[in-house]
């Protein structure tokens, strides 16, 4: 941290591999997540260290468990950040999971006013990153690099802030049961849904929300329309394609075939966290790229 321009910071919703922020030199600031089963409620960080220990996760989720999550209070950003400043850190470039998921980016904002107050020159750039899981881990590696090319937090901040809506996601969620528990699905199409094998395909819109944009009857059709958003859409400069999951490795290593196959970029393929996994389910295979189309932010009436 002594010798960069920067200090780079993130939620753990970034779903960054474990080891990955460490070697990095990336603060990371852990969300919590309960898991209910039988009545009994555990909580847990939101920091696995091995594949496997994400795949009991949704194994658990599979035998009936339910998981609840909840954003990162102001107590947890207060000792975040001050941590930081202690450790002498003054420009800090910090992501948040996406405002339209969750105002996480608020408090973060009030928690560096706070330690600021105590520290004067400690700055936080604090960017929603209009995103979550592997696109809100792309904005970090993308400032990773440019932390490595000599770039200040600002100039990365002000960069970034238009590239977090060159963001593209495409999931393809296996069982509607965990929309509808989200409030995203009526009961009645979540059963029929399930029977008639229906995959919901889900996007991220301009504000950062999700959106069920429709279904498909299996993988494959959902896989083809992917296909057509990326070539309809474009990769961007930054060839940065991610195939994440949630416990379906063989199904994300058919989707990044058909990617390699299509576009010539091979993508990471990697396990969801937790905390967003909770909402999609066991199941799950999901694409996330930086494309040369944004996504436009509409503007909300008030």
């Amino acid at each position: 941290m002594a010798n960069a321009l920067f200090t780079l910071s993130t939620d753990s919703t970034a779903d960054l591999l474990p080891g990955f922020a460490e070697a990095n030199d990336i603060a990371l600031v852990p969300l919590t997540f309960n898991v209910e089963k039988n009545g009994e409620f555990t909580q847990y960080k939101d920091g696995f260290q091995s594949e496997e220990e994400y795949i009991a996760f949704y194994q658990n989720l599979r035998s009936g468990a339910f998981s609840r999550t909840a954003m990162l209070n102001l107590q947890d950003h207060l000792d975040h950040f001050k941590k930081l400043a202690q450790a002498g850190a003054k420009d800090v470039l910090h992501f948040t999971i996406g405002y339209g998921l969750s105002p996480t980016v608020d408090v973060a904002n009030q928690a560096a006013s706070i330690i600021k107050e105590e520290y004067p020159e400690f700055n936080v750039y604090a960017m929603e990153s209009c995103s979550a899981t592997v696109g809100q881990g792309a904005l970090v590696k993308l400032a990773l690099k440019m932390r490595n090319e000599g770039k200040t937090a600002k100039e990365a901040f002000d960069i970034l802030s238009e590239t977090k809506y060159r963001l593209q996601h495409f999931i393809v969620a296996d069982d509607l049961f965990y929309l509808k528990r989200g409030g995203r699905v009526s009961g009645a199409k979540a059963v029929v849904g399930t029977l008639l094998n229906v995959k919901p395909f889900i996007t991220i819109d301009g504000n950062g929300k999700l959106k069920v944009e429709g279904s498909f009857r299996g993988m494959k059709k959902a896989f083809s329309h992917i296909m057509e958003e990326i070539d309809r859409l474009g990769v961007g400069e930054e060839q940065m394609i991610v195939v994440v999951h949630t416990d379906a490795k063989e199904k994300a290593e058919e989707l990044a075939n058909r990617i390699l196959e299509r576009t010539g970029i091979m993508p990471e393929i990697q396990i969801m966290g937790p905390v967003i996994g909770s909402h999609v389910g066991p199941g799950a295979v999901a694409c996330g790229m930086v494309s040369k189309t944004a996504r436009v932010p509409y503007q909300v009436e008030e």
